[in-house]
């Protein structure tokens, strides 16, 4: 955009998108996004409260799974105003500064998950290649620790990306591509030398979800090497069936991801509804899978449930 100067300037506010193409059936898509909060924000909220309240559950997986949990609702809830507006209300303006606070969130609680699902494989490690320094390693203490270093990780690498995007002049219009602003979205818009920001969101990006990634497999690496020593048949099967929720978890955010940018980087040509899809999947997919996928794989999450289910019957 340009000021009466004819120089660029940066706008009061900027325009969401809804899906391209898509002029009718917005009310089915409202319909569809409001369901997928509903299981992604009453899920998780039960998990966390099941933890809470249940003291077989006070152990150190479960608080890993608590801060996932917790995790996957400040992603859900940071995106949740823009699409809920976008969709159901047809108001497709955000202020330029909310803007930004909002892609700090979503890619600090993005970056933060991560480093949960990181937190979560050491745990599993530990669990199975030295189960009898299980609760002295993973103290309360410790945990508490690992969830604040998470957290200071992504809020310290994330804090530059609002004022890296200040300092760019707008010329390009105002339209966004999605109804959430994302850091490559707003990269789109804004005009100047972006190199900056290119080249910290790369190193951003190797250093988070690649360095995690990366010992995620190694600690798989070390897990499996270390089953295939045990001589039961059944013992091996029953210590690779407690990493089955936490492999589901890890696969339902990476895969999207790795989608993502593979269409990114080798299908630039392909439809803007395909880019707009993949972006959602990776967004709204994982805060609603986590929750079911715990509650249906461990058994323990099952029978809390099950035993708050009963108590609210009689």
């Amino acid at each position: 955009m340009l000021g009466l100067n004819g120089t660029p300037f940066q706008p009061a506010t900027l325009q969401l998108t809804g899906i391209p193409g898509m002029h009718t059936g917005q009310a089915w898509v409202a319909l569809i996004f409001c369901f997928l909060y509903f299981i992604s924000i009453a899920g998780n909220l039960s998990i966390l409260a099941l933890v809470i309240r249940e003291p077989p559950l006070h152990q150190p997986m479960y608080y890993f799974l608590s801060m996932l949990s917790l995790n996957d609702l400040g992603v859900s809830l940071s995106t949740l105003p823009t699409v809920l507006a976008t969709f159901c209300f047809n108001y497709r303006h955000v202020g330029f500064d909310a803007c930004l606070v909002q892609m700090f969130f979503i890619h600090t609680f993005s970056f933060m998950e991560s480093g949960i699902l990181l937190a979560m494989s050491f745990d599993r490690f530990v669990a199975i290649c030295d189960p009898l320094r299980y609760s002295t390693v993973l103290t309360n203490s410790r945990i508490l620790a690992m969830g604040l270093g998470i957290l200071a990780k992504s809020f310290t690498t994330l804090f530059p990306f609002p004022f890296l995007v200040k300092r760019l002049p707008f010329c390009k219009g105002n339209v966004l591509h999605h109804s959430y602003c994302l850091h490559p979205d707003l990269m789109k818009v804004a005009c100047g030398d972006i190199h900056v920001n290119n080249i910290y969101g790369l190193f951003v990006v190797i250093f988070t979800y690649g360095v995690d990634s990366v010992f995620i497999l190694l600690s798989y690496a070390l897990i499996l090497r270390a089953v295939l020593v045990i001589a039961s048949h059944e013992q091996r099967l029953k210590a690779l069936n407690t990493c089955i929720s936490h492999i589901c978890a890890v696969l339902a955010f990476y895969v999207p991801i790795i989608a993502v940018s593979m269409i990114h980087r080798f299908w630039k040509s392909a439809p803007a509804v395909v880019h707009v899809m993949m972006s959602n999947v990776y967004l709204f997919v994982p805060p609603m899978l986590n929750p079911i996928i715990y509650s249906v794989k461990t058994k323990e999450i099952r029978r809390g449930m099950l035993k708050v289910f009963h108590k609210s019957q009689t």
